[in-house]
């Protein structure tokens, strides 16, 4: 099993910022692609960013200009730096090295109004 473990959600204000940490510990962690994605419940997933082997990134619609994704191979973390946070954007957000089918357990991310 190759399980990335999400952190560093919490509760802020409409306008804020946080940034989010996946840490996978795999050995062929720099050949893959990462992503981010989301949910409420009762909702289907969506799509947030993901960042391929090479580094380049890429963004969902709603998150474009507010968001940052980034990986440190050295130390297998990928982050997602989350700025102007919106009430819409409160979900779990979870990563994932695609390709390999595997989730992590989710952060909460609430944004208060």
């Amino acid at each position: 099993q190759v399980q990335p473990v999400e952190s560093g959600g919490g509760l802020v204000q409409a306008g804020g910022s946080l940034r989010l940490s996946c840490a996978a510990s795999e050995s062929t962690f720099t050949s893959y692609n990462i992503g981010w994605y989301r949910r409420v419940p009762g909702k289907q997933r969506e799509y947030v960013a993901h960042i391929t082997s090479a580094g380049f990134t890429f963004y969902g619609d709603s998150v474009k200009g507010r968001f940052t994704i980034s990986r440190d191979n050295a130390k297998k973390m990928v982050y997602l730096q989350m700025n102007s946070l919106k009430p819409g954007d409160t979900a779990v957000y979870y990563c994932t090295l695609i390709g390999s089918g595997n989730w992590g357990q989710g952060t909460q991310v609430t944004v208060s109004s």
